[in-house]
């Protein structure tokens, strides 16, 4: 009934992200600040999801795998996403299987072995040992060594200039990947196919992350403490009785730490802010960069870093983030 100055599309037309009027079938979809044309597709662990009509269509995939972070001084995020922080110079079982009473039997065992790597006392995953049976890789000194078989395994070994993985086939029971950084980073991606109980610092996988302290004693302790004190593997190890606060320790450190760190928060990362919380990430850059006080801060800030910008990569998000002058790549 009356006249609207600006523009419109016409009828049967929708904006897209650009301005343009097209067609219904060729809206656009938006996932983390980025745009995606029809028919497009974007992955997570458990999910495909195509473009169709400016809105995504998810399919559930048939197998759904599950991913268990160690990374910098100490930080765990288990398979079912809880997340503490320990200091412990001992070895550690991360995951292995053959947990329930009555099938004690285990098909793969994962150990970290960490060592003190700070003035303040914190420690850093520096070694890790995978069981296959009779088949062991040892993990160490940014490379890797492989001894005895087993041929009910297959593995593959792919290297590029940041990582090794390992891809690791249990016919029957598992996938499996391990991405080691060659520092301290490494991370177990695993797909089951059956419902063979999981135990370890890296949780039950049980899809519920409240019992994740679930001790080699089969009891959901109290605090973090006791949950890491009975997964040594070594019993002759002391036991861990406290957290270390390296910026407490070391409060020279602290303002460069959360200046560097600060790029987490940025601008840089802007597209991944609503898909994967930042502030976990962040104060893990800034007490691993404040700990590291002997030698490789640059390293222990850069790997937290990479750590966030591998989260937001498990969410179709990829962040150009290094440079020549910042962590750039070696």
């Amino acid at each position: 009934t009356k006249c609207e100055s600006g523009c419109v599309c016409a009828d049967g037309l929708y904006e897209n992200l650009d301005g343009g009027c097209v067609p219904a079938e060729e809206c656009p979809c938006e996932y983390g600040g980025l745009a995606y044309g029809r028919g497009e597709q974007i992955q997570t662990e458990c999910e495909i999801c195509t473009c169709t009509k400016g809105k995504w269509k998810c399919v559930q995939k048939t197998r759904c795998s599950s991913t268990c972070n160690l990374y910098g001084e100490g930080h765990i995020t288990t398979f079912d996403g809880q997340r503490f922080v320990f200091d412990g110079n001992c070895e550690y079982i991360l995951a292995t299987d053959g947990c329930s009473v009555s099938r004690p039997i285990s098909s793969f065992k994962i150990v970290t072995e960490n060592v003190i790597c700070g003035k303040s006392g914190v420690t850093c995953s520096r070694s890790i040992s995978i069981y296959l049976g009779n088949l062991t890789i040892i993990l160490r000194d940014e490379t890797f060594a492989i001894s005895g078989e087993n041929p009910g395994v297959q593995y593959k070994v792919i290297k590029n200039a940041l990582h090794l993985m390992f891809d690791i086939i249990i016919p029957g029971k598992y996938n499996m990947t391990l991405i080691w950084n060659k520092h301290m980073n490494f991370f177990i991606k695993i797909s089951r196919e059956t419902q063979e109980t999981i135990c370890g610092l890296c949780g039950n996988y049980n899809g519920n992350m409240k019992d994740d302290f679930e001790t080699r004693s089969k009891y959901v302790a109290s605090n973090e403490l006791e949950f890491v004190n009975s997964w040594k593997e070594n019993p002759l190890c002391g036991d861990v009785y406290f957290v270390v606060d390296p910026c407490s320790k070391n409060p020279y450190r602290k303002a460069w730490a959360e200046k560097t760190c600060s790029i987490i928060n940025s601008q840089v990362f802007s597209a991944c802010h609503n898909k994967v919380n930042r502030m976990s990430y962040y104060e893990a850059c800034v007490r691993d960069s404040c700990g590291c006080d002997i030698g490789g801060d640059c390293q222990c800030m850069c790997d937290s870093i990479a750590v966030y910008a591998m989260a937001c990569l498990e969410k179709g998000i990829c962040i150009d983030w290094r440079t020549p002058e910042f962590c750039r790549e070696f």
